[in-house]
């Protein structure tokens, strides 16, 4: 029988912000549309102190709405303005110099690709989510490995720690990372690329988060 799903969403801003200002107004509406767990700032290939105006922006709004705000890839500006943790990539500071920095209570998840063997090191090292993906076609940035569903399920059976869902999520595909024990959705385009003849961004998170609430969890088998 399947049960009910604890699936939350988890934004991700667009990889650049030109407009800080405008972009903070939409960001709010978004967060006042429906359920968000977390935000995570990822902006790339622009100078740290966009990072910084971006994040000063940004955190003030999130923490309103009761949403944790990290800081992509670096412990270092997530420290300096005061993000609620980070999330690393395999690349990046490695996770015990990210605790290190940021402290016991500091949020810091980990990618983990489509594999079972970064996953649980990354759990036993103490990561407070994993992150696997990409589970589709993303615009976002180019994904090295495609996962599928299973692995959801065969994490969600086996372990306490939560798993993040990323990669090209749209309110059309969401449902089957849902029933497959998705804890939380990571979207980006396919909330603030949302058509807005359609509702745009705050639209998008509430059909989301609707998406969440009529999809039950119902686990995949999977390889042991």
């Amino acid at each position: 029988m399947p049960s009910a799903s604890n699936c939350r969403l988890y934004l991700i801003t667009p990889p650049r912000l030109d407009d800080v200002a405008a972009f903070s107004r939409v960001f709010e509406a978004a967060l006042r549309a429906g359920d968000v767990a977390c935000v995570q700032l990822r902006l790339k290939d622009v100078p740290d102190d966009e990072v910084i105006e971006a994040a000063t922006a940004l955190i003030p709004i999130a923490h309103d709405y009761d949403v944790a705000f990290l800081i992509n890839d670096r412990p270092d500006i997530a420290k300096k303005v005061g993000a609620d943790g980070v999330h690393i990539g395999q690349d990046d500071a490695p996770y015990s110099e990210a605790r290190k920095l940021l402290g016991p209570d500091a949020i810091i998840g980990v990618t983990c690709h489509d594999s079972r063997h970064l996953a649980m090191k990354a759990g036993e090292q103490g990561a407070d989510y994993v992150a696997f993906g990409a589970f589709y076609d993303t615009a976002t940035k180019q994904a090295p490995t495609r996962a599928t569903p299973e692995i959801l399920s065969w994490w969600q059976q086996l372990f306490e720690v939560p798993c993040v869902a990323i990669g090209g999520i749209t309110v059309e595909n969401a449902a089957p990372l849902v029933a497959a024990g998705a804890d939380f959705l990571a979207v980006s385009s396919g909330v603030w690329s949302y058509p807005s003849d359609e509702g745009g961004p705050a639209q998008a998170v509430k059909a989301i988060n609707e998406v969440i609430a009529a999809t039950p969890m119902s686990l995949l088998e999977f390889d042991a």
